[in-house]
């Protein structure tokens, strides 16, 4: 690449020389800037990295530990790639599983009493082999950083041979693996080894949205998250309903607590996260004698959660959900929808007002304290906003949960907020600014924003109308059907999906939209608008299974094009231990590029691009002295 063009434009000014000085100061040498070049430039010439998109996990633990161990079947793929000559199709798959839950199939090998010399060298010689192949798109730097110091020399020792055809490198080799092997580390090696493994399988890993509710364990899968390598998240609505709740929303600590008494997760706030629900069974019990405890509970949270619903909605004009509002509309257990009029039960008059009484909001003071002070609950939100946005804009792809509010007419649309319009990208990012103003600045409007990104109609991360009252109170389902934002109708439409990549500055051509949210039925298809927009929400929740016939979509975007996963039900680590019943996965190729493509053609690339070419700016100034 010619660089001179480049050179020429620098006028070694004042402020060009300020800054080429102090970059001197971290490559004070000729030999500096020149090592660091060739770096750089070896660097942007390896492949692409590979890039794991999931979406809507809901709680949902072990599927998802699962698609991380076999990484949407890239693993899968390089041992067929690696072994298919060699090994079996039963020898690939018990190696698949090894790489996918180390510490249990060696425990299981060990009780069928097949643990021994051979089995370890075998199996060991096979990772070794694997990590080889994998390690071969990254830098040596990169690769020594993916494994722990404490077997770095061992395990570099291992993979970066000198000369593959030398005996004296063959048995210096086999002596360690011996040598590990006799001194009872084999177990920790292998381990280490499959970590490894699956960190050089996928460079990076991009969660759209919906990590909680629904599923049980949404905690287990943010920890598993924390000690990822090099992972975003884009918020869904129910992860800013939770961070909405340690906000102190009371609104959203209300829906939080109903959502996890209506999927039965009652562990998960009072065990994971410290928060009592006694005062809640307590007062329940008490004013509803003649139901048992739980449905009393979830009744006496539905009631408390309209009421703070309904007072944020009148205190904010603004949100325009007046339509949400029905507690007013209760005469005498009746309320007249539309030309319909239903009978309600177990709603008193007294609850139909938008204020709590005395001992609700006692309650929701208790909850609201318990949900701004839970230590492990405020560690797994700070990570959601470190690690988390609205949306995001990588490597040809914009990345969002929800939606891009339209109009009727395909128009961008959103919210008014103190005169001013707030839509498109510009609506993005307002959101952004006003849910880290809640949480690190404790501002009172922007709390109060949080309950309407969960739920509003020109929300980003809702796009509907909830018919909250309706789903509580009203049995006849054709009550309950959601108007949706007219996005979930244009985005089928390729004009439009290419208006909204424009709008956040992506290019057209060569672009992709990656969606969450809407669950893709059975006979939908995950490619919309020709393939511009990709739903990767394809049903990880156990609960939308049925609706949609697969157990969710991930892709995976690698050197050489996009590859669309869909994933049958995970049946447990048990079978898989048993008889390596993988999750099956079929793969679609949604687009395969006309060139490898390299980390120079990636976001990350031109930025070591621009770092480049200011070494070699420096370059030409010290071969000048224009720079001493």
């Amino acid at each position: 690449m010619d660089y001179q063009e480049e050179i020429k434009h620098v006028q070694f000014d004042e402020r060009d020389m300020e800054y080429y000085e102090l970059l001197s100061k971290q490559f004070p040498t000729i030999k500096d800037v020149g090592t660091e070049i060739i770096n750089l430039e070896s660097i942007l010439n390896l492949p692409k990295g590979t890039e794991h998109f999931m979406s809507d996990l809901h709680g949902e633990y072990d599927a998802f530990l699962h698609i991380m161990n076999n990484c949407s079947g890239v693993i899968k793929e390089k041992i067929k790639f690696c072994f298919d000559k060699e090994l079996s199709k039963y020898e690939m798959e018990e190696l698949a599983t090894l790489v996918y839950y180390p510490y249990e199939k060696i425990k299981k090998v060990k009780t069928e009493g097949l643990l021994n010399k051979q089995w370890y060298q075998t199996n060991i010689y096979h990772l070794i082999f694997l990590m080889k192949k994998l390690s071969l798109k990254y830098t040596r730097s990169k690769v020594r950083k993916a494994i722990p110091e404490e077997y770095l020399y061992i395990i570099e020792e291992l993979i970066n041979e000198r000369d593959h055809d030398s005996i004296c490198q063959k048995n210096y080799q086999q002596q360690i693996i011996e040598t590990i092997i006799s001194v009872h580390m084999a177990d920790d090696f292998i381990v280490v080894m499959t970590d490894v493994i699956k960190r050089l399988a996928v460079d990076t890993l991009h969660i759209i949205g919906d990590i909680y509710d629904r599923g049980s364990r949404p905690d287990k899968i943010i920890e598993l998250l924390m000690k990822h390598h090099n992972v975003d998240i884009q918020w869904g609505n129910h992860d800013i309903l939770w961070m909405g709740a340690v906000c102190g929303n009371e609104a959203c600590i209300a829906r939080v607590v109903r959502n996890c008494l209506n999927y039965h997760n009652e562990e998960l706030l009072e065990n994971s996260y410290a928060i009592s629900l006694r005062a809640l069974e307590r007062y329940a019990v008490e004013k509803y004698p003649h139901l048992d405890c739980y449905d009393a509970m979830l009744l006496c949270i539905s009631v408390i959660l309209l009421k703070s619903e309904g007072a944020l909605i009148l205190k904010h004009p603004e949100y325009q959900m007046d339509e949400q509002l029905k507690l007013h509309l209760i005469k005498d257990n009746q309320i007249l929808l539309g030309d319909q009029k239903y009978t309600l039960e177990n709603i008193s008059q007294a609850d139909c007002c938008y204020k709590c009484n005395e001992q609700e909001e006692m309650i929701m003071t208790k909850l609201k304290s318990e949900f701004m002070h839970s230590e492990k609950l405020h560690q797994h939100v700070s990570f959601l906003y470190q690690k988390g946005s609205m949306y995001l804009c990588t490597n040809n792809t914009l990345l969002y949960h929800g939606c891009v509010p339209l109009d009727q007419e395909g128009h961008f649309i959103g919210i008014e907020i103190n005169g001013y319009h707030y839509k498109g990208k510009e609506l993005f990012d307002f959101c952004d600014q006003q849910a880290r103003k809640a949480y690190f600045h404790k501002e009172s409007n922007a709390i109060d924003f949080m309950f309407y990104l969960w739920c509003g109609i020109n929300s980003p991360l809702s796009g509907r109308i909830l018919k909250t009252f309706e789903r509580f109170f009203i049995n006849d389902e054709k009550t309950w059907e959601e108007q949706r934002n007219p996005y979930y109708y244009f985005y089928n439409q390729e004009k439009y999906c290419l208006k909204i990549l424009k709008e956040f500055h992506m290019n057209e051509k060569t672009s992709h939209i990656i969606n969450g949210h809407t669950p893709v039925k059975c006979n939908e298809k995950p490619l919309r608008a020709n393939g511009k927009v990709i739903i990767i929400d394809g049903g990880f929740c156990k609960t939308y299974q049925k609706e949609t016939g697969i157990a969710g979509y991930t892709l995976i975007s690698h050197s050489q094009g996009l590859k669309l996963k869909s994933h049958t039900p995970f049946k447990g680590i048990q079978r898989v231990l048993r008889i390596n019943s993988d999750i099956h996965s079929q793969s679609q190729d949604i687009e395969d590029y006309d060139h490898r493509m390299l980390v120079k053609d990636t976001d990350i690339g031109k930025e070591l691009f621009q770092q480049m070419l200011h070494l070699r700016v420096l370059l030409y100034a010290y071969e000048r002295g224009i720079i001493s």
